[in-house]
């Protein structure tokens, strides 16, 4: 086989990401959303007693790491992602001795903890912010993006916040406009303030020393913008690629954006970030929302002194079919080159897999082999939880909804609540064995039959075949170190082999509903030289006269020898 191959070795930064003890190279990263894991209190919300509670199930898994998402005091106007205090935990979840029981539960089975961190924003109750809109000439007055109005008394610019509007704010007392990309209640931090940049960094450090082995950076491109705040051009035509799936059609995406957020200035922000980490060998991981995401991943990860991995929406879009997978990942080879990425197909922002890549009838074959293919790619992964369960996405009522998302744009758009319900741990308790009390969100009806009760032991559940591939994986050096090299597609199958000079893997994905017949002289593999695997938990492909015989949503896997 001669064609080329995604490399795991790379020429810059060799010495560090090529080790292979560099663990978060080749980390099953499992994303926990805190208010939907567990309620031990009775309040109708998660919280961090309730993941330690959990922390044997994590364990059990097979994962690596946990990343946990905001937990910080908050007006919980974005649920968290409004931090008014960086280094307190809202009482809602807990407190801060709960956080370092959280901490020890994990370390005691081996488990890397990593938080989230917003850099770029912070909750207009946050009391940097209360002290910057009172006036122009206070110690706080450039900690934040101030601008004039226009000389009609509009914003700035044409700039446009994610969630919908105008990414401009009055505010009366200061006279001024305030840049938020996301809420009004959001407003941007002026990360050019080089004070704004060491605070945040003593926020980071705050946690660094309480232990914690890494930092999810939210929306790590949106921390510095266009010094001149030049309009943004139009797009030629509507589209609307920007955050993957699912989002509702608005203005935003009719806009390039090429001066509101990933401006080459951030660019220093994250190596003094990087050197931070380096000090404590704590973990970076950039989440990069962007129409030109891979490229920016390159350059945000690129050598051994910026990021150490990034995540972008690339492959949490509504395609997926073998060319789009395909083309994701030889473009994450070019584009990122020596630095590196962290695939994801779900998280709490985007419609469930089990949904958005079947429809309306989630098929618990597929969800397998979905969960399955991407652990068998090139790189670190996230897990969302509830994807190990096959859980399809909630229907949610609008008068439920509390994403203020899904309802500024319901019904076009039904918001980021449906990925987020709580975890359906017990079939035949009250609200799943979630809570005791009413939970936050409801719990659709069809999850208390995919309960983890239900699923745990059954040989045949998505649990099972997640589980056992998890652990599958860990003794795979192919999987964990290897190149990938893909083989020409045949209809809707996706076929790669992974490979270290010890071990090389043959794996194939029937990505279509229907069963497919491929002749493997058509992926140039010799079939003599394969020894396939078995896996009673998947739907099972298999050779017959030069071959592949693969059942809808299969997958096969197979040693060559």
């Amino acid at each position: 086989m001669n064609r080329n191959a995604i490399k795991e070795t790379d020429n810059a930064g060799e010495g560090l990401r090529g080790s292979e003890g560099a663990w978060w190279r080749h980390a099953v990263i499992y994303q926990v959303y805190p208010r939907s894991f567990f309620d031990s209190t009775g309040n109708g919300t998660g919280d961090l007693p309730g993941i330690a509670r959990k922390m044997d199930y994590i364990h059990s898994l097979g994962v690596d790491a946990i990343w946990i998402s905001p937990f910080f005091k908050s007006p919980m106007k974005d649920f968290g992602y409004d931090v008014s205090d960086y280094r307190a935990v809202d009482p809602l979840f807990g407190s801060l001795d709960d956080f370092d029981v959280l901490l020890e539960e994990a370390h005691g089975r081996g488990l890397k903890v990593i938080i989230d961190q917003v850099m770029s924003h912070t909750s207009d109750q946050h009391p940097w912010f209360l002290e910057s809109r009172d006036g122009r000439h206070n110690d706080k007055a450039d900690w934040y993006v101030w601008a004039d109005a226009r000389s009609d008394g509009g914003p700035p610019n044409n700039w446009l916040a994610v969630f919908g509007g105008s990414a401009w704010e009055w505010e009366p007392r200061r006279r001024q406009y305030y840049l938020h990309n996301f809420l009004a209640s959001q407003p941007d931090l002026n990360c050019r303030n080089p004070d704004v940049r060491r605070a945040g960094l003593h926020n980071l450090e705050f946690w660094l020393e309480r232990g914690v082995d890494g930092i999810r950076l939210d929306a790590v491109n949106f921390c510095m913008h266009d010094p001149e705040l030049r309009d943004n051009p139009a797009k030629p035509a509507l589209e609307n690629e920007f955050l993957g799936s699912g989002q509702a059609q608005t203005p935003y995406a009719m806009q390039e954006h090429v001066f509101d957020h990933t401006h080459r200035d951030n660019l220093r922000y994250l190596e003094d970030i990087r050197s931070l980490l380096d000090r404590y060998e704590a973990v970076a991981l950039g989440e990069v929302g962007s129409e030109r995401s891979l490229n920016v991943i390159g350059e945000y990860t690129q050598g051994d002194h910026r990021l150490h991995m990034a995540y972008s929406f690339d492959l949490m879009g509504p395609d997926s079919s073998a060319g789009h997978i395909k083309r994701t990942m030889d473009a994450i080879a070019s584009e990122v080159r020596d630095g590196w990425c962290c695939l994801a197909i779900g998280n709490h922002d985007v419609q469930r897999v089990a949904s958005r890549w079947t429809g309306d009838r989630p098929d618990p074959a597929a969800a397998k082999l979905f969960s399955i293919l991407l652990l068998s790619l090139r790189g670190a992964v996230c897990l969302y939880q509830g994807d190990e369960l096959g859980l399809p996405e909630a229907d949610v009522p609008f008068d439920a909804l509390k994403d203020p998302y899904g309802i500024n744009f319901w019904p076009a758009y039904k918001g980021r609540d449906g990925c987020r319900t709580p975890m359906p741990w017990q079939a035949e308790a009250p609200n799943a064995g979630f809570t005791n009390a009413t939970p936050w969100l409801p719990i659709d009806a069809s999850h208390f039959e995919l309960a983890v009760d239900r699923q745990q032991g059954n040989p045949d559940s998505v649990y099972e075949c997640v589980r056992a591939f998890l652990h599958f994986r860990k003794r795979q050096p192919a999987l964990l170190h290897g190149d990938l090299e893909f083989l020409p597609l045949e209809h809707n199958v996706l076929s790669f082999v992974r490979s270290t000079a010890e071990q090389a893997l043959f794996m194939s994905f029937n990505l279509d509903g229907t069963e497919r017949i491929i002749p493997l002289q058509a992926l140039a593999v010799d079939g003599s030289r394969l020894s396939v695997r078995g896996n009673p938990a998947t739907r099972q492909g298999r050779t017959e006269a030069e071959s592949l015989v693969l059942p809808g949503h299969s997958v096969l896997i197979a040693d060559i020898r």
